[in-house]
């Protein structure tokens, strides 16, 4: 009787820990929800404010920097992203672990770890200083790139090493090459993992501040009708000073001066989440579709 009892309470024991540490998670999980669902509704509802202030208000815009802001993450992403997936299959598929393979995740670290205000000094000495260029669009999508790059690349990475290895394996098994296994087996099944990557970088782009503080311009001035590449007021020129929303919050709100300078600022911050989301959304979407088209799955 008693050794039953004694063999027992050590479950229990466990059980109970298991509750409190479940419950602890929980907790933390829905501080942090709830916190985001604050931000956010404050946000929304001094934009819808703004909104309404603004309405009355002639000559006061943000459709510019909405499109530059939008044509910056397309850029950057178009960028960064063939780039930091080619690297994550090599380091993942290719590369021999060593000292070099230790080498280069320490520089991949040390990238993704650097100020963005240092990146935007970087890319102000590189693609306009040493080019001679004045603030543009293109500038502004490369310093963009070099912060997202290691986001992709190691998202990739560990993506395609978390497929299980009866994948691969099969794979081979039945007489594909190994760039085949690659393409048509393990990218597919880690496209929901890259899909995350991507748009993590998507989002950092959409509200990058600082490392194009001194690369794309704090004014933009381009007419919608006119989509000749060559002009300098065609909106699809990158080389062209181009302020994003990012950018225009920052402005409006050192800048007090301007009339209704806070409500602009307010009004971006919520176009800005509103974007986010979006791209989100739609990122999830296209991604769930890649990822039925290349595996067969119709769920």
């Amino acid at each position: 009787m008693t050794s039953s009892v004694n063999k027992a309470h050590p479950v229990s024991k466990a059980r109970r820990a298991d509750h409190i540490a479940t419950g602890v998670l929980y907790g933390v999980a829905s501080f942090f929800l709830l916190l985001l669902a604050a931000f956010t509704i404050f946000i929304l509802y001094r934009g819808g404010r703004a909104a309404y202030i603004l309405s009355g208000t002639p000559g006061v815009g943000i459709g510019a920097q909405l499109f530059n802001t939008v044509y910056l993450v397309i850029l950057s992403l178009a960028i960064s992203t063939p780039i930091g997936i080619c690297a994550g299959i090599y380091m993942a598929e290719y590369m021999r672990e060593g000292r070099l393979a230790s080498f280069i995740r320490t520089c991949i670290e040390t990238l993704s770890s650097l100020p963005s205000i240092v990146v935007g000094l970087f890319g102000y000495l590189v693609f306009l200083v040493m080019t001679h260029s004045s603030y543009n669009l293109l500038a502004g999508a490369l310093a963009v790139s070099i912060l997202n790059l290691p986001l992709v690349t190691t998202t990739t990475e560990d993506s395609l090493r978390a497929i299980p290895k009866y994948y691969k394996e099969g794979s081979l098994g039945i007489g594909a090459t190994h760039w085949q296994t690659i393409v048509r087996v393990l990218v597919p099944a880690a496209i929901p993992r890259i899909i995350t990557g991507i748009i993590l970088a998507g989002g950092r782009a959409f509200g990058e501040a600082a490392a194009l503080l001194y690369i794309v311009g704090t004014g933009t001035d381009i007419n919608f009708r006119n989509w000749n590449p060559l002009s300098r007021m065609s909106p699809i020129n990158p080389f062209r000073s181009s302020e994003t929303l990012a950018m225009h919050i920052w402005d409006m709100n050192t800048n007090p001066s301007v009339p209704h300078a806070h409500e602009q600022a307010d009004f971006s911050a919520a176009i800005l989440i509103i974007m986010v989301f979006v791209f989100s959304l739609g990122a999830r979407i296209i991604g769930n579709a890649l990822e039925r088209k290349m595996t067969g799955n119709k769920k």
